[in-house]
């Protein structure tokens, strides 16, 4: 059995275990309520027998009150709310129950289906006759005993919630490792053929090939050693430098058009004045990458896309505009989620990758800041200046 069965094994009995203990805690505390009261409904039936012979005390002019009576009748409900109608509809006595609001004919009619529902009334008979009619509530500690149930599945239910959350936080903690892991060898893997490459370039040079395919195969070279930078720096705090936001952006937007489709029609609008920002260039170039091909594959293609910079005091604004199918709103922080796409062929991996770029690594900010289904898709960077 592997270590990942027996973490499983382990799991399932902790989950029956605790479902098992807490049906006992439930049932045992359901047990005790009923219990209790019908141990209550004793005393009331009690109360009820030592009022009937109060009745026939008073009835027979010459007997005297057994004591027993008046302290069953006196001490034996100091909790229970009582509310007692005699035979002709009217309140008789009450114990335990607010004098002034029992002057409303309509609170009386409340107490007696309240405390229908909660007891069965009792009835008081005297001289073959329903004399008076007990109707009592439950008293303020069953009724705390009946909460307790519902405090001790909240508390179930917030300790379920802890453990989920640490579960899932500990899962992703794992999966982020993993991931990290993965690109940092993908780099190291890239970068052993990008050596020979860098090599047959520099033999090509003196075989007097076309100096154009060279510069092209340069450049391409210089973009894997981008991307294995990019790769090796992924779970590793990045190094943040003073450059000029409005280059940066402009060299990576530039170069997409350069390898994009002619069918796509990219505009920029920047000023004309530096943007000095804390970067790490090969990172914040990849966020430019991700969205303008997200656009790109949004449009299928053919469209308009608009890549614009402003600024304020303390703040610039990267804003990029596509002419694509456009997000729902209810989706516009979802996707931004791990694993959340609508291709096909997805990841879902390109814009939280993006997110954690500019959000945690630059503590900037970006989402959708507008998009309308058929018309297209606004996502915006912002970041702080200096």
């Amino acid at each position: 059995m592997t270590i990942s069965s027996n973490r499983n094994v382990i799991r399932w009995v902790i989950i029956a275990s605790s479902f098992i203990i807490i049906s006992l805690i439930l049932w045992n505390t359901y047990s005790f309520f009923q219990k209790f009261k019908a141990e209550e409904r004793v005393k009331i039936k009690t109360w009820s027998v030592a009022q009937n012979n109060f009745l026939k005390s008073i009835d027979d002019l010459s007997a005297d009150v057994d004591p027993v009576t008046t302290h069953v009748l006196t001490e034996t409900t100091t909790s229970t709310p009582m509310l007692i109608i005699d035979k002709h509809g009217d309140v008789n006595n009450h114990i335990n129950l607010d004098e002034e609001k029992l002057k409303d004919p309509i609170y009386i009619d409340y107490l007696i289906k309240k405390f229908s529902s909660e007891n069965e009334p009792i009835e008081v008979i005297f001289k073959g006759e329903v004399f008076q009619t007990i109707y009592y509530g439950n008293s303020p500690l069953l009724k705390k005993i009946g909460y307790y149930p519902l405090a001790l599945l909240l508390i179930i239910l917030l300790f379920a919630a802890v453990v989920y959350f640490f579960y899932r936080s500990t899962k992703t903690a794992e999966q982020n490792k993993l991931w990290t892991g993965m690109a940092k060898e993908t780099a190291h893997q890239i970068g052993t053929p990008l050596s020979s490459l860098v090599g047959w370039t520099e033999i090509l040079k003196n075989e007097n090939v076309n100096p154009d395919y060279i510069t092209e195969i340069e450049k391409d070279i210089d973009r894997l050693q981008t991307i294995t930078d990019r790769f090796s720096k992924i779970g590793s705090a990045p190094t943040l430098e003073t450059l000029d936001l409005v280059e940066v952006t402009t060299s990576s937007y530039e170069y997409l058009k350069s390898r994009s489709s002619k069918l796509i029609n990219f505009e920029i609008e920047h000023p004309d004045i530096a943007i000095p920002v804390k970067l790490n260039a090969q990172l914040y170039s990849w966020t430019i990458e991700n969205l303008v091909k997200n656009a790109i594959d949004a449009m299928k293609g053919k469209g308009d896309l608009k890549l614009s910079i402003s600024q304020t005091e303390k703040q610039v604004f990267v804003n990029i505009s596509d002419t694509g199918k456009g997000i729902p709103k209810q989706v516009f922080t979802k996707i931004f989620e791990p694993g959340y796409t609508t291709k096909k062929r997805g990841w879902g991996l390109g814009l939280s990758l993006a997110k954690r770029i500019i959000e945690d690594y630059h503590k900037g900010k970006i989402k959708v800041i507008e998009s309308e289904i058929g018309k297209g898709t606004t996502i915006q960077i912002s970041l702080k200046t200096f």
